[in-house]
């Protein structure tokens, strides 16, 4: 892929992505980063934050050591910060947090004790490569039909989604936690990450069944790879209870899914769509694994993204995750379209 290295136009993005989040002259910023974090994009951080006059701290957390019996990738749950006491009472003390870590802060175990001191807002720089960035730079016009998707969704007491291939999963959205983000915000505890454009909701317990049908063209983004074969998942209470498909993709979720040795790994975590104009699916073929956190693929306009793992709203908690975005699924709430066949539709169409 392209060189890693500071240029002006990934500086300038930057500096506009920051001063959309209301990143200002003297506002008070801490810049968190690991030592497995990617290096320009903690440069590219520092540099913009000079350049707007921020009062800025720059802090460096060794990467924890690897402790689960497969390798953990793409689950927006950091763990660089370890329970430091003073990094979390420096993080409290400050009005920004801009997030260069590896996995995210989104939801580490030291984020709520953050959120509750009423004065810090978080801002995740996903782990890309700086151009997949520059491509999907969050925009202020974005804003709006978003909120507007996410406010459908807490709305709406029933989600259906179908495909196609099979897809037919019934969500019941009652009391479920809804939100997303354009990729900006500006007021204390709100959470941002760049890549932004997703509209999520958490299920509570016993509200998720039916048949998820994945084929050829979907991804699995803790793999960071498209599918080649189908995937037929059976979803009962909220849990994977079977997994069909004779292809690498299905052998290699199923083999995954088991070393966990957690019943939790196989619950559902969250449901929702994409709606970032900038976000690609072919762009996964055009980059490594490496350049990429595959935070794009969650975001892609029109898709149906669903993830297995922790759902704190449902009281579970495992480091087994998976995201799967899909694509020309209809997504309906209460029987209103808002999805079809892949394509927004009506005021969310962009």
């Amino acid at each position: 892929m392209l060189q890693e290295r500071i240029e002006a136009k990934w500086l300038a993005a930057f500096r506009r992505v920051f001063t959309l989040n209301g990143i200002t002259a003297g506002t008070t910023v801490a810049l968190i980063s690991e030592t497995q974090s990617r290096p320009v994009l903690v440069h590219l951080s520092e540099l913009a934050l000079g350049d707007l006059g921020a009062e800025f701290c720059m802090i460096q957390m060794p990467t924890p050591p690897q402790s689960a019996p497969v390798p953990v990738k793409s689950t927006g749950t950091s763990w660089a910060i370890q329970g430091n006491r003073a990094v979390i009472e420096a993080l409290k003390l400050c009005e920004v947090i801009v997030d260069c870590t590896v996995e995210g802060l989104i939801h580490a175990p030291e984020w709520p004790e953050i959120e509750e001191a009423g004065r810090t807002r978080l801002l995740v720089v996903t782990n890309e490569h700086p151009e997949i960035l520059e491509r999907t730079e969050p925009k202020a016009e974005h804003g709006p039909k978003l909120e507007l998707g996410i406010q459908m969704l807490r709305d709406a007491s029933e989600m259906r989604v179908t495909s196609p291939l099979g897809t037919d999963l019934t969500v019941d959205l009652r009391d479920a936690p809804c939100g997303g983000t354009a990729g900006f915000g500006t007021t204390p505890g709100v959470v941002a990450h760049w890549p932004g454009g997703l509209c999520l909701a958490f299920p509570g317990k016993d509200a998720v069944n039916g048949r998820i049908v994945m084929g050829v063209g979907d991804m699995n983004l803790t793999f960071k790879s498209t599918l080649t074969s189908i995937i037929d998942f059976t979803i009962e209470n909220d849990f994977v209870t079977e997994i069909k498909g004779e292809g690498l993709d299905a052998l290699h979720l199923r083999e995954y899914m088991a070393a966990w040795n957690d019943r939790n790994a196989y619950g559902m975590s969250h449901v929702g769509w994409g709606m970032n104009p900038g976000a690609q699916w072919v762009s996964a073929a055009m980059y490594d694994k490496r350049d990429m956190q595959g935070v794009e693929f969650r975001a892609l306009a029109g898709s149906f993204l669903w993830s297995t793992g922790a759902n704190q709203y449902a009281g579970r908690y495992t480091l087994g995750h998976f995201d799967l975005p899909m694509r020309n699924c209809t997504i309906a709430l209460d029987g209103h379209v808002v999805v079809k066949g892949g394509v927004l539709q009506g005021d969310l169409a962009l």
